[in-house]
């Protein structure tokens, strides 16, 4: 049986995306996505997006895959992408510019703006040591400027789950960090018993920031979605920045902001459709 696909990306951060809405299973399996992902003998991508029917009176499911085939919580450039996707799928049908898509990290909210831009609300982040999870700290606790030791370096580091879990680490050249090499060693941390994605920060003003990720199963990407939100509110805890700023990832900017109104985080960035396929 032939398998449609539509390759996106929200800032250089790429996509396979599949209309899944017939099967709450997804129709390609992990090791099948790491085959897929391969951009030497497959597509090429950074993961694989399923659009599933809803649950819990959501519009949509949404899960992923990575180009490692691990299964992450979300994917705040993937959600974009999604919401993209199914606005596409709907054509004229569609009938409402947001959805709810329940997500294995909660529900999200993406709404659809014009020129190929997306607004997600991404929830409340979640900053007890329990709940990234991380045993920097006890659980009922914050980790935010802890130190900790990389690769014979000590390194000031906050955490955060946006969903999915950060380890944010500001630093004066974001440039000059040697992600391939201090990367993995970060996400393999034994601090760290589901693996972390990790952002290093440089603050260049408080309302701009840049940022470079190495992401859980995925490695170095040109943007994360829900690094730029862990980041964000990581500034703000130790003072660095405002709740409101531009985060410039190598593949762009995202606008993002945590609400002083509701606590809860905003993301806005495009997600562009490159082109579609059959496997």
């Amino acid at each position: 049986m032939a398998i449609e696909f539509t390759k996106y990306h929200g800032l250089g951060n790429d996509f396979i995306l599949i209309d899944n809405r017939s099967s709450s299973v997804p129709v390609v399996t992990p090791e099948q996505a790491i085959k897929l992902c391969d951009r030497h003998f497959g597509i090429g991508a950074d993961g694989v997006i399923f659009a599933l029917p809803g649950e819990n009176a959501t519009d949509y499911t949404m899960r992923i895959f990575n180009s490692d085939g691990s299964e992450p919580e979300m994917c705040g450039n993937g959600i974009r992408c999604l919401a993209g996707f199914l606005a596409d799928l709907e054509g004229e049908s569609r009938n409402k510019d947001s959805y709810r898509i329940h997500t294995l990290g909660g529900v999200m909210i993406p709404q659809i703006l014009p020129n190929s831009q997306v607004k997600v609300d991404m929830g409340l982040p979640r900053l007890l040591a329990g709940e990234i999870p991380t045993n920097l700290a006890p659980d009922k606790e914050k980790v935010i400027s802890q130190p900790l030791e990389v690769a014979g370096q000590t390194w000031d580091v906050t955490c955060v789950n946006m969903g999915n879990p950060h380890c944010i680490t500001f630093v004066e050249d974001v440039a000059a960090i040697e992600l391939e090499s201090i990367g993995p060693k970060f996400e393999h941390h034994p601090v760290f018993p589901q693996r972390i994605n990790t952002e290093f920060i440089q603050v260049v003003r408080r309302d701009y920031l840049k940022m470079r990720v190495w992401e859980r199963g995925a490695g170095i990407t040109l943007a994360c979605g829900t690094g730029a939100c862990a980041s964000l509110v990581a500034g703000v805890l130790t003072g660095k920045c405002d709740r409101a700023a531009t985060v410039e990832l190598p593949g762009g900017p995202l606008q993002i902001e945590w609400s002083e109104v509701d606590q809860r985080v905003y993301m806005t960035g495009p997600a562009e459709r490159v082109f579609t396929g059959k496997l």
